[in-house]
């Protein structure tokens, strides 16, 4: 691709807003904006006309359209590399963060894109609560589109719960569950050696209200340094039916953070 394609081409923002009214999991805490500053607080004693606002920000790095970091999650203790959780983990006591698996280690996110746009091949304007996505579900949608998916790619999902971001209990579903990828088809992605892969849903993965724990999390970050990118918007993309892109996403360099909020898009 020429650079006077890219210039051409058209971006798809594939995120949602910062907000105070932006679902998020209930183990993470709320996101707070507020004016610091604003025009007119600050004296101006030399009359000169300069003024100037600005604003104190509290946030998880897990709030709206996010990466997890390899850090976010442990299988047994272990981080990916067979890494001791507690043995990297700054100042313990004191909750600095991480000295290895931070999301500021992850370089700007720039590689080839793919949408598998399940609830559509499913003839569904979104999958229902607690509805498995399988690694057949996947090559189903890998065929009907006609893109392979291949080593260092970046697979985003298409369940269509974007619908219910405006509802917060749904959307994190407390009202029976979430759709989205299950072991199968986490093991799937691995198999493909994927870099990273994304869904429209909070958290990435299928959820049962009577199932305890997340293995794809698991699966994917732990066990495989894969990264996950949860809460997206790939209403436009699926509406435009636009499968393979290229996918930009810049996970701001927090020292030691489990992950970002990111403002990730797609290219074509």
């Amino acid at each position: 691709m020429r650079f006077e394609e890219l210039l051409d081409g058209r971006v798809y923002d594939l995120g949602h807003p910062l907000n105070r009214d932006t679902p998020i999991w209930p183990s993470h805490p709320p996101f707070f904006m507020t004016l610091s500053n604003r025009h007119g607080d600050v004296p101006d004693p030399a009359d000169c006309g300069y003024g100037s606002a600005n604003e104190i920000i509290v946030t998880s790095g897990h709030h709206s359209t996010h990466i997890d970091s390899l850090a976010h999650i442990s299988s047994y203790g272990q981080l990916y590399g067979d890494v001791q959780a507690a043995t990297v983990q700054m100042g313990v006591g004191q909750r600095r963060g991480f000295v290895s698996h931070g999301v500021d280690k992850i370089a700007p996110i720039v590689r080839r894109g793919i949408l598998l746009d399940v609830a559509a091949v499913k003839g569904k304007e979104h999958l229902d609560p607690a509805q498995r996505v399988t690694d057949e579900d996947l090559i189903e949608a890998a065929t009907a589109h006609e893109v392979t998916v291949g080593p260092g790619d970046c697979v985003l999902i298409r369940t269509g719960w974007s619908a219910f971001f405006g509802d917060k209990e749904v959307y994190i579903g407390q009202q029976g569950g979430l759709p989205g990828p299950d072991i199968s088809a986490a093991k799937w992605l691995v198999s493909q050696g994927v870099f990273l892969s994304g869904s429209d849903t909070l958290p990435y993965e299928w959820r049962h209200p009577d199932v305890p724990g997340m293995p794809v999390h698991q699966e994917l970050i732990a066990k495989n340094g894969i990264h996950i990118v949860e809460s997206l918007n790939l209403e436009q993309l699926s509406e435009d039916r636009v499968y393979e892109f290229l996918f930009i996403a810049l996970p701001l360099r927090i020292t030691g953070a489990t992950g970002s909020p990111i403002r990730p898009v797609a290219i074509v």
